[in-house]
């Protein structure tokens, strides 16, 4: 994209934290994992499925960065639980939590059974709830110290054909400014993070011409990338955001505010920008 982690970062400047990250094996998670790592975090993510952190936990020590993985359901308090202590028998402390971990599947309300509609809420709220709660009362609270970014989605305008997960991410924004309020007083803050479409390999579940539609719903007129999302929990984790707290920072090249009422001219530029993208995801999904 132009631009390098220690064009924007100091290096080093995770050196001596603790990074979690749920659903860190793959995606977002991954590219987020990464950026901390390459900042020299020590790194914890965890996933319901080996295959899904076991070959990042081996790339990431490849590349010399501390990290350890584990199988955790987030739905499950005990499973939870036994992850941060984990954690903490491993590195001692935590000292940033990314809730990035979560699923869903679309359908319209109407085609949704009542067990689909929980199975979602149950992992993208409670289970976002669970890790929180774990961290902050076995580290972040009797450490006095703390940061939390959750991950959400672009549900500002409802979320048709995800209702369940609009739903859930709605609850979790609110959860964020809640806890925002009522953790200062240990020094935690707690933010979160909105990304609008971004390119990752779950793009291969749609039709083509479902995802250029996407694209054009974004002012800025292209795909976002993982690693923009992971820069921006980096922000939200580092010393330069200090005082903010109790925000939800949106990524989306403006998808969010975007109104049918004005119409903003394609950008050759940015739709081959937008093709590159796509067409490296789906590279390196098939390659993997």
């Amino acid at each position: 994209m132009g631009f390098l982690t220690e064009e924007i970062f100091a290096p080093d400047l995770f050196r001596g934290h603790v990074v979690v990250v749920t659903g860190g094996g793959t995606g977002i998670g991954l590219a987020i994992a990464e950026e901390f790592g390459s900042l020299g975090a020590s790194l914890a993510i965890c996933s319901r499925k080996e295959k899904n952190f076991k070959p990042a936990v081996e790339y990431f020590q490849g590349k010399g960065y501390p990290c350890i993985g584990a199988s955790c359901d987030i739905r499950e308090y005990e499973q939870v639980e036994e992850f941060i202590e984990t954690v903490l028998n491993e590195y001692g402390r935590i000292d940033v939590l990314v809730n990035n971990a979560g699923g869903q599947f679309p359908s319209p309300v109407e085609n949704m059974s009542p067990r689909g509609w929980a199975t979602v809420i149950n992992n993208n709220l409670n289970g976002t709830f669970n890790v929180t709660f774990a961290a902050a009362k076995k580290s972040m609270i009797p450490n006095k110290k703390g940061c939390i970014v959750n991950i959400v989605a672009n549900m500002w305008n409802g979320f048709p054909g995800l209702a369940h997960t609009g739903a859930a991410r709605a609850g979790v924004v609110n959860l964020t400014m809640t806890l925002a309020v009522e953790w200062a007083q240990y020094n935690i803050r707690v933010n979160a993070v909105a990304p609008g479409t971004i390119a990752t390999s779950g793009m291969r579940v749609y039709p083509r011409e479902v995802v250029e539609m996407a694209r054009q719903w974004i002012p800025l007129k292209r795909y976002g990338t993982a690693r923009e999302v992971a820069l921006a929990v980096v922000f939200l984790a580092s010393p330069a955001a200090s005082f903010i707290t109790g925000t939800t920072l949106r990524v989306d090249g403006g998808e969010s505010i975007y109104g049918t009422r004005w119409i903003i001219p394609d950008n050759e530029e940015a739709k081959k920008l937008s093709q590159e993208i796509l067409q490296k995801v789906l590279r390196e999904a098939e390659e993997s």
